[in-house]
């Protein structure tokens, strides 16, 4: 069932064959650096931080400074003066007092920061400002999302418990939530936590707003499980709700429909699988069969047969031939003996068949250096997406998508009034493609930036945007280019 479901694709094939030229040189040398508290994070944050429609990179820095670099054009970044901030793991952009500008929640190895974006990629601390809770916690995990016209809900992941005498293993954190009130947010416990590495509020397989937590088993050890919180309901869902206990080494999450149907599969990165987790019409989710070809389980280069390390992942349409494929960053924790050493990235092609093949050394983008953090986006408007990633002990690299033959595209920004600026939560179908905007997942870091539609062989484009109040609006626009639409 699962096999015919997946053969069941509406899309237009390419012959496309991906491949990404390395601009890594162009880039100020960065490395995310540090001992066992930076093993984990490494997270890239994409955004337009100026108002120039050209997303622009923060990258994790660890025990070195975090960076912000500026998308001046033509392929070319440059550094923007940012206040010297340590310890930081990852960041997440989100608009947060609806001001037009993106803002930045960063996550560090101690209190987090909460910085407010202005004109010219200029970031102010507003932590205390705009009363955010701090602890000295290990946070490593983000996603923020709407229930009213007020600012968003926050969920904060945290790691192992540094305090805990008798840790790491066995002592996870607890997690966060950041609930706004009148003057400032509430602090509220998020309990248990099993060492969150990812966190995605998002659609479910039910059509319910559901925050996903993704936990790491190397330190919570047994007892511990991926996570689904109902958002509605506050509670976590168990058995009874046809959530099935699933146990594995959580780094990321990705999330995307890959079946048409409208419900989002879901991604799951983690030590040797790679777990595909498919939606089912009754609402719950099914692994993947082994032969789609989304397991990665050993590198795909060289000859180290040991499992690989999945961190970051992120579903995008390469070629534009109107598939979703997936971009895994890998790589070793550090010197893991049983895992493996030289551990290249994934890019996941899919097939019109539904299964998905192995192309990131024949695109020039299966590097072997510890990757973390990463991001699919259009850095220079062509309509292909590119590629940022974050290494560990290793320098920042950036690839341009220069793939030959490619389809139609469009790329739509959303904006309604009041406090949800972005429309977080809408759901935006582009010719029988959804895709919702969210906030979260991947690893230590995230996207907001206009959502990316490959076409294939189709010239228009029909989208249909169910705003985040339930008003639905529908528009036929012509491809190749980016669209911003307005709540009706």
């Amino acid at each position: 069932m699962i096999r015919a479901v997946l053969l069941c694709l509406l899309a237009t094939s390419t012959a496309a064959d991906p491949l990404f030229e390395d601009h890594s040189d162009a880039l100020p040398e960065h490395i995310y650096s540090g001992g066992w508290e930076h093993f984990v994070g490494g997270g890239v944050a994409v955004f337009d931080c100026n108002g120039d429609m050209r997303p622009d990179i923060f990258a994790a820095g660890g025990e070195a400074s975090a960076i912000l670099l500026r998308n001046i054009g033509g392929f070319t970044f440059d550094a923007v003066p940012l206040e010297e901030m340590t310890s930081v793991t990852g960041a997440y952009p989100l608009d947060m007092d609806a001001d037009g500008w993106m803002d930045l929640y960063v996550l560090r190895v101690g209190p987090d920061k909460v910085l407010k974006g202005g004109p010219d990629c200029t970031f102010s601390d507003v932590t205390d400002d705009w009363g955010i809770p701090q602890s000295d916690q290990w946070s490593t995990a983000f996603t923020a999302w709407w229930v009213d016209d007020r600012r968003p809900q926050i969920a904060v992941g945290h790691y192992v418990d540094r305090a805990n005498a008798e840790g790491p293993f066995g002592a996870c954190d607890t997690n966060t939530l950041l609930i706004p009130e009148a003057k400032g947010y509430r602090a509220d416990i998020l309990a248990p936590g099993f060492c969150s590495l990812s966190m995605l509020a998002a659609r479910d397989a039910r059509g319910r707003a559901t925050l996903r937590i993704s936990n790491d088993r190397h330190y919570y050890v047994k007892g511990g499980y991926e996570q689904m919180w109902d958002i509605p309901l506050g509670r976590f869902l168990d058995e009874d709700d046809g959530w099935a206990k699933v146990s594995l080494w959580g780094m990321g999450i990705a999330s995307r429909d890959l079946t048409g149907d409208g419900r989002p599969e879901v991604m799951l990165t983690s030590m040797a699988d790679q777990l595909l987790q498919i939606a089912q019409a009754d609402g719950t989710y099914v692994g993947a069969p082994h032969d789609i070809g989304t397991y990665a389980t050993r590198p795909h280069v060289g000859d180290d047969g040991r499992p690989s390390t999945g961190w970051h992942a992120q579903f995008g349409d390469v070629d534009n031939d109107g598939r979703a494929d997936l971009f895994i960053a890998k790589g070793n924790v550090d010197q893991m003996p049983g895992m493996a050493i030289h551990d290249p990235n994934n890019l996941l092609m899919q097939q019109a068949d539904g299964t998905f093949v192995e192309r990131a050394a024949t695109a020039g983008v299966a590097t072997t250096a510890r990757s973390r953090g990463a991001a699919l986006a259009d850095f220079d408007g062509d309509g292909r997406l590119d590629l940022v990633v974050s290494n560990r002990r290793a320098p920042l690299e950036l690839y341009r998508n220069v793939t030959k033959g490619t389809g139609h595209w469009l790329e739509v920004a959303l904006t309604q009034p009041g406090g949800n600026r972005n429309a977080v939560g809408a759901q935006v179908t582009v010719n029988g493609q959804v895709q919702e905007i969210t906030i979260g997942g991947g690893h230590a870091g995230g996207q907001a930036v206009p959502l990316h539609f490959g076409l294939g062989g189709e010239a228009t484009a029909q989208v249909s945007v169910i705003w985040p109040d339930g008003e639905v609006s529908d528009e036929n626009v012509q491809a190749d280019r980016m669209i911003s639409l307005s709540h009706p």
